[in-house]
Parts: C-alpha cells; structure tokens; sequence
C-alpha cells in the first residue's frame, strides 16, 4: 500500500502490544527517518526511543522530534513526521501523535513525538469511517487534493487549516480560533505541516510536482503549493 492509499484507512492506534519490534523493523523505521524529506532550509533532528525514556506513551517506541523555535519549524516536524506516520501504517504497525506525553530528560529543543508499535486495530474501511469537517468546510473547492487534505489527523481533530486553490497553486491557511486553539497549545503549525504532507501527496498522486514555500508568522502564516 502506499502513502497516499494508506491515507484513506489510517487509524490512530491507542492500543498496543508492549512487546518491542525487532531490530530489523526498527532498523526500516531509522532508515526512513533517515532520508524524510524535510522542507527547504529547515533541518529537524529525529530520535527513536523505548516507552522506558517516556511519560504518558501508550506504545513500545517513539520518535521524539527536536527542533528550534518557529512557524517554520513545527511545519517541518508535522510535514516530515506525516510522512512517517503513512510509512508505518502502510507496513501494518499502528502510530499516533502524542502531544501531552514526554521524555523523561527534558530536552529544550524537543517539540513532540510520534508513538509507533505493533497493534491489532483495523485499518478504516474507507472515507465514510473518518470523523472530519466536510470538504467545503475546509477548501474553497471541492477536488482531489481537499478530499484527501481533509483526512489529515490534528490536536483534538480541530483541523486547523483553510485551502485555497486558485491556478496553479494551492494554499494552505492557519484557520484554528477560539476555545480549540486554546486547547491544543502550540501544536497548530505541527497540524498544518502534516496537511501539508497530505496536500503534496495527492498532488503526486494526480501527477504534479510540488514547489512549497511558506511565509509570514502568527495568524498570517501560510504555506503555499505552486504545482506543474
């Protein structure tokens, strides 16, 4: 299966097997991270652990992400760990991101971690099994990419995000207000790095390649996609 096909029955897995995976798994696992695709000028630092090195993490292992401060760099970790996430449910493991667990050392540059293990929860049956604001909620068109862009997992499923396509370019807005922004912290720009992973991936699917560049910071932040 591949990323974009894993993206329409993904599941966020809270149950685990405590059991550890084999070094052969975790080895395919530090290979990815190793060649992830990050965004231009930007170099986040990924580390697998042992649930031992964490507070609150249900799964054996997971990756802690590090980086400096922001927009750009937690739009980096959203974007490059997505790309984990669909890699290691395309392989049968079960993921999920955690934002209120932590490693033991405190670290000052560490911004979030993404759980990972074997689990027996079912993949989705499809598009109807997830729980998400509808297309034009969340794009000014209703197309592939959006359909795609609107199953992308965030803090608390606020989906914090706004689509705007026009020619050429698709561009991906900061929409995340009231008591949800309050409530998931300083994960928004986390959230819109892993639609932003989405977003690409369709537009793969569809045969376009992708230039993303982002600008501004705050509520003006955007992302946007330029595409041939």
């Amino acid at each position: 299966m591949t990323a974009y096909e894993t993206i329409f029955v993904r599941r966020s897995a809270r149950r685990y097997d405590k059991k550890a995976l084999n070094e052969r798994d975790l080895a395919d696992i530090r290979q990815f991270l190793d060649s992830a695709k990050q965004l231009t000028g930007q170099s986040a630092r990924f580390e697998i652990v042992n649930a031992d090195k964490l507070r609150g993490c249900a799964a054996p292992h997971a990756v802690l992400a590090f980086a400096g401060d922001g927009d750009a760099a937690a739009l980096n970790i959203g974007y490059a760990l997505q790309g984990l996430d669909l890699y290691a449910q395309s392989r049968g493991l079960g993921s999920l991101w955690m934002g209120m667990a932590k490693p033991v050392e405190k670290r000052e540059d560490y911004r979030c971690l993404l759980a990972f293990g074997k689990t027996d929860a079912p993949f989705r049956a499809g598009e109807q099994d997830f729980k998400r604001k509808s297309v034009w909620e969340i794009s000014n068109e209703d197309n592939a990419v959006a359909r795609a862009a609107r199953l992308a997992p965030s803090a608390a499923n606020f989906q914090p995000w706004k689509l705007d396509f026009s020619p050429g370019k698709v561009t991906v807005r900061y929409n995340g207000q009231g008591i949800g922004k309050l409530l998931v912290g300083g994960l928004q720009m986390i959230d819109l790095g892993i639609v932003l992973k989405y977003v690409e991936l369709a537009l793969e699917h569809e045969g376009k390649k992708a230039a993303i560049t982002a600008r501004g910071s705050g509520k003006s932040f955007a992302v946007e996609a330029a595409y041939t």
